[in-house]
């Protein structure tokens, strides 16, 4: 008989077990790896921007937003969730596509609108929030003259009235400013001018400074300058009120809510224009029915935006604001400024430049002495904004 071989058993043996621990054998006994946990859902908006989020109310918003999960963009196809208090998404659960979610939003609401988007992963969620602005829908814009220059027979009242007699289409609204509103008879150069203007088209306002209701005007002295427009050059002629140095804080607006009722009184059709130069706190708004929000130079006026700190203008139409710029040197400044105007951040329904100068820290100048070298041009540009046509070439 021959002896066992003990080495071949313990061999085969050895080799079974190499096998098994290099994976060999059935597979469907070893264990799946976990998926690494959740750290993190993080989630951007990255449509509106920052510095273009501003629209007209009604009007698409497209809107995107991306989504990582532990810095890693999602799958495709996961959800992302848009919200809003006021407005529908369409869709309003997109799937994402190389860790990107598109939407587009519909809203009626003005002001500030905030909109959230949202991504649920396993047991962790992300949400990312951003504010945009709406303005009502925009009016067609008008021209606001500070005609502060007397209308003698050849003086640019005569080109006022020839402008408005050739833009039907334009509203040219002229300050008439007689010795600073303060008279006792009608001059027969501003009675005459005055209804040629309006005869053309045009309207008139009658100027009246207020002191800025600090008590070296007071509001009797202020009523009786409104009334002698209204009796002396009359109704026919008069459309309306320009309250300048107009104040801007709240603890004066009881001076401009008594000024504001009286003139309503007289004619509630009168229209009430505050100068306060910049922009005012929001109660200001329940004392005129337009605001000058900008009075300074057209490169401070490329630098305007009320965002966000005065977004209260965004819940007023463009009409209800108004824009005087000076040092507007030359004619493509001025065009410049008009479509800047015309933007939904600017929401400007009245503006005006010139390029006649003042000097705020010298007080020099007087930009209102006279219409700027590109007058015409300024009605043919305002006019083609309006229709959405080719600007006049300077």
């Amino acid at each position: 008989m021959l002896p066992t071989k003990p080495s071949l058993r313990l061999c085969a043996f050895f080799f079974a077990a190499l096998l098994a621990s290099c994976g060999g054998g059935d597979s469907g006994n070893v264990t799946p790896l976990p998926p690494p946990p959740v750290v993190a859902v993080t989630v951007q908006i990255t449509a509106p921007g920052a510095l273009d989020n501003v629209f007209t109310a009604g009007t698409p918003v497209a809107v995107r937003a991306s989504a990582a999960v532990n810095g890693v963009a999602v799958a495709d196809g996961t959800v992302v969730r848009f919200s809003t208090p006021s407005g529908t998404f369409s869709p309003v659960a997109p799937g994402s596509r190389t860790g990107v979610a598109s939407t587009t939003l519909t809203s009626s609401a003005t002001g500030p609108l905030q909109i959230n988007a949202t991504v649920a992963e396993t047991d962790r969620a992300g949400t990312a929030t951003q504010t945009i602005y709406q303005r009502p829908t925009p009016a067609r814009m008008e021209i606001l003259v500070p005609a502060y220059f007397y209308p003698s027979t050849r003086s640019a009242w005569n080109t006022l009235t020839t402008s408005a007699a050739a833009n039907p289409l334009v509203t040219i609204l002229a300050i008439m400013n007689p010795n600073d509103g303060i008279f006792t008879s009608a001059d027969a150069n501003f009675t005459r001018a005055t209804t040629q203007f309006v005869a053309a088209g045009g309207k008139v306002l009658g100027y009246v400074y207020t002191g800025y209701g600090k008590g070296g005007r007071s509001i009797a002295d202020i009523k009786l300058n409104i009334d002698r427009y209204l009796q002396l050059y009359g109704r026919e002629r008069i459309s309306g009120i320009f309250l300048d140095e107009m104040a801007s804080e709240p603890q004066r607006l009881d001076f401009y809510r008594e000024i504001y009722s009286y003139i309503k009184s007289l004619d509630p059709s009168l229209r009430v224009v505050g100068n306060p130069g910049m922009v005012p706190a929001a109660q200001y708004a329940s004392v005129a029915d337009t605001l000058v929000v900008f009075e300074s130079t057209a490169s401070d006026y490329q630098k305007f935006d009320p965002r966000p700190q005065n977004a209260w203008l965004y819940s007023y139409a463009n009409q209800t604001q108004a824009m005087l710029a000076h040092n507007t040197a030359s004619c493509a400044a001025m065009q410049t400024a008009m479509q800047a105007a015309a933007t939904a951040r600017n929401n400007a329904g009245l503006v005006y430049a010139t390029d006649r100068e003042y000097n705020f820290a010298t007080d020099v100048g007087n930009p209102w002495s006279g219409l700027p070298a590109y007058w015409e041009t300024m009605v043919s540009t305002v006019d083609a904004i309006n229709r959405g046509a080719t600007l006049p070439r300077c």
